[in-house]
């Protein structure tokens, strides 16, 4: 029979129960069994528990046969519907002390442990678990030693100390006190602790009294360590708070004797320095204001504080900024043109366009022109026109780099409560060009990137509205500078990357890539000059013939700009520069030998097509980066069940272009003289040479349907046309980009007749007259005029055996001036 007596009341959430007096039970050997989760029953605690669960209620009525006894089991899992092998072999045998009524959460029920018990085993009874069951460990079987005692001594200590310095509840103090039994000391102090069910249960199984103190007293020793480090800090910051006020005493005394003696100090001084240097630059009012509000914070701070250094830089800002400092303009439009003409070659559009924009500077000083963004490929000279642009009207300039930028604070700067906070690149860069209106050149703008920092092509929106950057107000100053004086010129490698928003701001103006021919007038005019003189040689000391800059230009730098020309014009230079400087031998003409000897073996081949007609080979034409480039469209066709395939490296809008090609076919198959079934009897494989590059574009639309057709049909396509131009489904052939570099690129390979859109003759005008006359282009509007050209294999004869008849005679005439020179030469 259970028998209880003075049950206790339970103080606060502590659970903990004032174990002093003796409680005896006879505890059956079949109880009903309540599953808890996420909770470690030990024995000797008093808890509280919500039963909800049908089971559990079950449970708790079968208690009432049992003298209101339970064994209480952890879960190893979440589930609702426990079973014997979803709970713990060991729990804890409980007394039901109290149920109180029903709730809509569920029924709480107070339950005293009393001892651990195994279960022997397990069955359900009445709609709930019943377990046989074992006390662990039996009634007299504890035995106690020497460091039994030695481990409740320390323990007690230990809780002492943290009660006394509130880290533990009175509470627990109490109710130890009154424990006499090592064992259920232990049991009532692993309860207050929150361990995990696995370590918690661990600790229930363990029958050994001395190990669960021994674990008990690594849980205290731990919070005794917590405690006296957090004691350590506390006392040095408290040392170190006496001494920086006891510094701050000191300084203000010195302060008063040295206002006394009429000495002011180093600091004093450096600060009457920065009041005058503020009221000399005139700043508007709002950074006026600002500025001094500042400065008297600052007056009042001690020199060691923190933000005494951030306040000293702000206000060291505020003075170095040109807020009233700007260039006087010299709009000269003779001395202009002359400048860029001095530094740049060709470009005739782009200077036009910046005559244009200076004009209008004369005429109206304060006009707020556009924005003008140059863009064409690396090494055309687009930011070098900014300078020319700065030269032109006696301006500063400065060039920021806007490649890999994707933090909004580039641009607005950091708000001054960050650590190292500094204004933007803006700002900065308006500093370091010491003007308030100078050439700002915003480099690189279509490599502008995001990320979770912000967006810094949003920000610029505001920098280069005319309408806005009056007002800019950057993070750090927080005080509006006006930028509107200052003139904004952006350079970009394509306009595709660019925001909308921020491509709507800008005038763009588009810089081709260079001929040859050009390439070689910038090299005798610019490159070779310069590097001549940068690497200490005279014009004497190394000739470049024109041939070789051509083979130069051809065989090793084949790009749109000049920049790799230069550098190897530069390699030549050196290498010439140190045999001079070994030797003193004088290399007065470079050769393709020394060139071979000077920079190795040629990069690039010569630019070959197949001179044969074919049947599936067209021949497209392609705008990439470093220029045009010819691209061979191949098609073939084989007995199946009319699938397609494409290869090459094909982007998704190439891959759409053969698509509709391939509609356009079947939709005109009659016309075409196809047989009107090809789709669904032969697969189809459109293939681009060199995979392993990246193609894209609508470009190439007409050229993949003239190679398909001309596989359908069996027709041999003409190998001196080249076309581009995009299709659509119905036949219509749309405008394309980059006609000057495609036209450049056919007639690198020996190609005279291009096919372009109609679209674009107003376009011929980019290309140079002497290369435009080397061309006859054929414009176009429908697909069937592509075909009636590509088809005409004869004309194509004609024309091969007219350039053989020109070859021969050619051959003939420079034998025979050969002749002559050899005869003159011999007389002489």
């Amino acid at each position: 029979m259970a028998k209880r007596e003075n049950n206790k009341k339970i103080s606060g959430e502590s659970r903990i129960r004032d174990l002093g007096d003796k409680i005896e039970y006879d505890i059956p050997e079949v109880v009903p069994v309540l599953p808890v989760k996420d909770l470690v029953p030990f024995p000797s605690v008093m808890m509280s528990l919500l039963i909800g669960r049908e089971s559990s209620l079950k449970a708790l009525q079968h208690s009432e046969k049992t003298d209101n006894l339970v064994l209480i089991l952890s879960q190893r899992n979440d589930t609702d519907s426990p079973s014997s092998s979803d709970l713990y072999d060991v729990g804890v045998v409980a007394h039901v002390v109290k149920i109180l009524a029903p709730k809509e959460e569920g029924t709480k029920v107070l339950i005293q442990g009393l001892v651990r018990a195994h279960v022997k085993s397990m069955k359900k009874y009445g709609g709930a678990l019943q377990a046989k069951i074992e006390p662990i460990p039996p009634l007299g079987g504890i035995k106690y030693t020497k460091k039994t005692d030695e481990l409740v001594e320390k323990i007690r200590s230990n809780l002492q100390m943290l009660v006394e310095n509130e880290i533990l509840p009175d509470e627990i103090l109490v109710v130890t006190e009154q424990i006499d039994d090592p064992s259920v000391l232990a049991d009532v102090i692993l309860a207050h602790y929150k361990l995990s069910v696995d370590t918690a249960q661990n600790l229930l199984e363990e029958g050994d009294p001395n190990r669960r103190l021994s674990v008990t007293n690594s849980l205290i020793q731990e919070d005794v360590n917590r405690f006296l480090v957090s004691e350590q800090i506390r006392d040095r910051a408290r040392e170190a708070l006496n001494k920086d006020q006891r510094d701050y005493y000191l300084r203000e005394q010195l302060k008063q004797i040295q206002k006394e003696l009429g000495e002011e100090g180093a600091e004093s001084e450096d600060l009457m320095q920065l009041r005058k240097a503020l009221e000399a630059r005139k700043l508007p009012r709002p950074a006026y204001s600002e500025s001094m509000k500042q400065l008297t914070r600052l007056e009042r701070m001690p020199q060691e504080s923190s933000e005494y250094a951030l306040l000293r830089t702000y206000l060291d800002w505020m003075v170095e900024l040109p807020w009233n400092i700007r260039t006087r303009d010299r709009v000269d439009l003779k001395m202009a043109n002359q400048i860029l003409e001095e530094d740049h070659f060709g470009l005739e559009r782009a200077k036009s366009r910046i005559l244009e924009y200076l004009s209008v500077r004369k005429l109206r000083p304060n006009s707020k022109g556009p924005i003008l963004c140059f863009v064409g490929p690396p090494g055309v000279g687009k930011t070098s026109l900014g300078r020319s642009i700065a030269r032109a009207l006696n301006r500063k300039f400065f060039r920021m780099s806007l490649g890999g930028v994707r933090d909004e604070a580039e641009i607005r700067g950091h708000r001054r409560t960050y650590v190292g906070a500094l204004p933007g690149r803006i700002l900065q860069g308006i500093k370091q060009a010491g003007s308030k209106n100078p050439v700002f050149v915003l480099d690189e703008l279509d490599k502008i990137g995001a990320d979770f920092r912000g967006d810094p092509a949003s920000a610029l929106l505001e920098v280069l509205d005319p309408e806005q950057n009056k007002t800019f107000r950057d993070h750090y100053l927080n005080v509006d500078f006006d930028l509107s004086e200052t003139i904004f010129i952006a350079t970009a490698n394509t306009i595709d990357t660019i925001p909308d928003a921020l491509l709507d701001r800008l005038e763009t103006i588009d810089i081709p890539g260079y001929t040859n021919e050009e390439k070689l007038e910038i090299a005798k005019k610019f490159l070779i000059p310069k590097q001549l003189l940068e690497n200490g040689l005279k014009d004497k000391h190394v000739i470049f013939p024109d041939p070789l800059l051509l083979f130069l230009i051809d065989r090793y730098t084949r790009e749109s700009g000049v920049r790799n020309l230069e550098r190897e014009i530069g390699s030549i230079c050196r290498k010439v520069a140190r045999e001079f400087a070994e030797s003193n031998k004088l290399i007065h003409t470079i050769t393709k030998q020394r060139l071979e000897e000077f920079l190795g073996p040629t990069r690039f081949d010569p630019d070959v097509t197949e001179k044969r007609p074919a049947v599936g080979l067209a021949r497209g034409l392609a705008w990439t980066i470093t220029g045009g480039e010819l691209l061979p469209v191949e098609a073939s066709v084989s007995r199946g069940k009319g699938a397609l395939s494409l290869t090459g490296h094909l982007g998704q809008i190439m891959q759409e272009s053969a698509q509709a090609g391939v509609f356009y076919a079947r939709a005109k198959a009659e016309q075409l003289g196809l047989d009107p079934d090809f789709y669904e009897k032969y697969d189809i494989h459109i293939h681009a040479p060199g995979g392993s590059i990246p193609k894209d574009g609508p470009s190439a639309g007409i050229t993949i349907a003239a190679a398909l057709v001309s596989a359908l049909s069996n027709k041999k396509i003409r190998s001196d046309v080249a076309m581009t131009g995009e299709i659509t489904l119905l036949g219509n052939v749309l405008a394309i980009g980059g006609l000057k570099e495609k036209a450049l690129a056919a007639l690198r390979y020996g190609i005279t007749t291009v096919i372009i859109p109609h679209e674009n003759i107003k376009d011929l005008d980019e290309i140079p007259n002497e290369q435009r006359k080397q061309i006859d282009f054929i414009p176009v509007k429908h697909i069937e005029e592509v075909f009636e050209v590509i088809f005409d294999i004869e004309k194509q004869k004609k024309c091969n055996r007219r350039n053989k008849k020109h070859q021969a005679r050619r051959t003939k005439l420079k034998r025979s001036n050969h002749k002559t020179r050899k005869g003159s030469s011999r007389k002489n």
